[in-house]
């Protein structure tokens, strides 16, 4: 039995088994309830989206066109597919990038005669370093969103200087890592016609309208409902044999909603004061940075989102519930279990026939979140200051 599956049977009955016993109590089982079914609302109906605009074709095609930018050069290649992954994991969250972008970058590779490893890579640092701008780009953003009550501007203006650190610091190591592969040119591959032209149309205008919309401070699971809702009708005219239960995301929202109820537990029967001295306390660099650090060996160790809602009471201020996030988002690098988001690109690489080996993947990543997170948490007490 793997990671994922493990989690999969073990989680939810411990979660059940914390709310029967009462170890949970009801009160606080309500108010949690009460602050995360929006962010499970708007995870399904952003993975509805994702998987139906992939299936009308818009991914492969703004991928094959960003690939025709290119000109035929190989760093110009991987430039454009920083640019991607960037824009993607910002708007869509880091998961979509990982399912979404891994397949059809290493396809663009394959097609274009390349090794398709540096753009893989790519892909799953940046899906993690690149988390960090919206509320939407991560889930741990969308809890941090809610507590503090900011407009997805005013969470950007928060996070904004450790966010361009996350894309520079790790576009940087990977060039340097991969320089000799990313030379040379290469012959851009033909896109493939589209399927079902009113589809892509359809599909165009809908991420035309949604990509404003989730950042002009509407409810963003009331957005990503109506998206999903339009592109369900208009699949279910067009194509209905797309619209099946494997669209919603039942796994991954039941091993989070029994993450929350775990780490609830655990705060209510004193996790707090176990954690208390570790995640420290105050706003200057060494405490921020201290904080940043514990959140990403959590991560690591266990994942980042229970690493973050493990550590959430310690974030006493925005200064240090953002340099939470550095740790959280910007940190698990190292083991495949330190997102969901680097699972997922695992699963994608082993299904597409790619060898990651993860010896050279932890050390690499130890290395850039070395970097990285001074440098992230640099910046965020200067701004903060």
């Amino acid at each position: 039995m793997n990671l994922r599956s493990a989690s999969r049977a073990i989680l939810p009955g411990l979660a059940v088994l914390c709310i029967v016993t009462g170890l949970l109590p009801g009160a606080e089982l309500s108010e949690l309830w009460a602050r995360i079914w929006p962010i499970l609302l708007f995870v399904a109906a952003m993975t509805v989206v994702t998987d139906l605009l992939f299936s009308a074709g818009v991914f492969e095609r703004v991928i094959a066109a960003a690939a025709g930018l290119a000109r035929g050069r190989t760093l110009a290649l991987w430039l454009v597919t920083v640019l991607l992954a960037v824009v993607c994991t910002v708007f869509f969250s880091l998961d979509t990038t990982a399912v979404l972008l891994t397949p059809l970058v290493v396809l663009l590779a394959r097609r274009a005669g390349l090794p398709p490893l540096p753009f893989a890579v790519t892909i799953v640092w940046l899906a993690n370093t690149a988390s960090l701008l919206l509320p939407v780009s991560n889930l741990t953003n969308l809890l941090v969103q809610e507590r503090l009550g900011l407009s997805p501007a005013a969470f950007a203006g928060l996070v904004w200087g450790p966010a361009i650190v996350g894309v520079v610091v790790p576009c940087a190591v990977l060039l340097l890592i991969f320089r000799r592969d990313l030379v040379g040119r290469f012959t851009p591959a033909p896109a493939r016609a589209a399927e079902d032209p009113v589809l892509l149309r359809t599909g165009y205008a809908v991420l035309a309208v949604l990509l404003p919309a989730l950042v002009s401070g509407v409810p963003v699971a009331l957005s990503a409902t109506v998206a999903a809702a339009v592109l369900t009708v208009l699949f279910a005219v067009r194509r209905r044999d797309t619209l099946t239960f494997r669209l919603i995301p039942v796994n991954p929202l039941l091993l989070a909603l029994s993450l929350f109820v775990l780490v609830t537990t655990a705060h209510a029967q004193g996790l707090d004061a176990f954690l208390a001295p570790a995640a420290g306390d105050g706003e200057g660099f060494v405490d921020l940075l201290q904080l940043a650090a514990v959140g990403a060996g959590g991560a690591n160790a266990v994942n980042n989102l229970p690493a973050y809602l493990a550590l959430e009471p310690s974030g006493t201020t925005p200064l240090r519930l953002a340099a939470l996030l550095i740790g959280v988002n910007l940190g698990p690098l190292v083991t495949p279990w330190g997102s969901l988001a680097t699972l997922l690109w695992a699963e994608r690489l082993r299904s597409l026939g790619v060898t990651v080996r993860w010896v050279p993947f932890a050390v690499a990543g130890l290395l850039v979140t070395a970097l990285l997170l001074p440098a992230a948490v640099a910046v965020l007490s200067w701004l903060g200051t």
